[in-house]
């Protein structure tokens, strides 16, 4: 599986927006398989990771997030729902949708969706598998948006971040980064 080519589907090759995804996801690839090799003991999926790396934020181009070229409709919260779909759609294997699905923030819960009335489908969307928690751990490493695109972050500014969410997500990020050593 060709995960550029996947992309390809949905975004010009040449446009701004493929040239804006293609990059994140492959930092967040690098970062995905530097953690996970130092997690050799637990056995991860190398090339799965690598691959879902790359396709976890593929249904951003359907929602509204202006300052990164995103015109869709949708708010860019459902982006993770949506990229599920479109992977779900090409006929993979169910692992890669759930990776997008369940990467945004550190994993929203079903009582988040409730109690936030957020605009997601009423379901857990947190990650379970080593590989999820990878490539959503890693995620939060670099932003999308053009004016972060070179802020550094670190394990400890990730936290502060998430926890300002939601300190549900700041607690669970800090529980990512003790068991991966980060």
């Amino acid at each position: 599986m060709d995960p550029l080519a996947l992309i390809e589907i949905y975004y010009p090759r040449k446009s701004a927006l493929y040239a804006l995804l293609v990059d994140h996801s492959c930092q967040v690839a690098r970062k995905s398989l530097g953690i996970a090799r130092k997690l050799a003991h637990l056995a991860p999926d190398l090339e799965f990771i690598e691959s879902a790396a790359m396709l976890h934020d593929i249904g951003i181009f359907m929602t509204r997030a202006e300052s990164i070229g995103c015109t869709g409709t949708l708010p860019y919260i459902c982006h993770g729902y949506l990229g599920r779909q479109l992977l779900d759609d090409q006929g993979l294997d169910p692992a890669f949708g759930l990776v997008a699905e369940r990467h945004t923030g550190a994993g929203i819960t079903l009582d988040n969706i409730i109690q936030g009335n957020l605009p997601l489908p009423k379901r857990d969307m947190v990650p379970v598998t080593l590989e999820e928690k990878i490539i959503c751990c890693a995620d939060k490493y670099f932003s999308k948006s053009p004016k972060n695109q070179d802020r550094r972050m670190t394990p400890l500014l990730i936290i502060e971040e998430l926890t300002k969410i939601n300190p549900e997500h700041g607690k669970r990020f800090a529980g990512w980064v003790e068991e991966f050593h980060l």
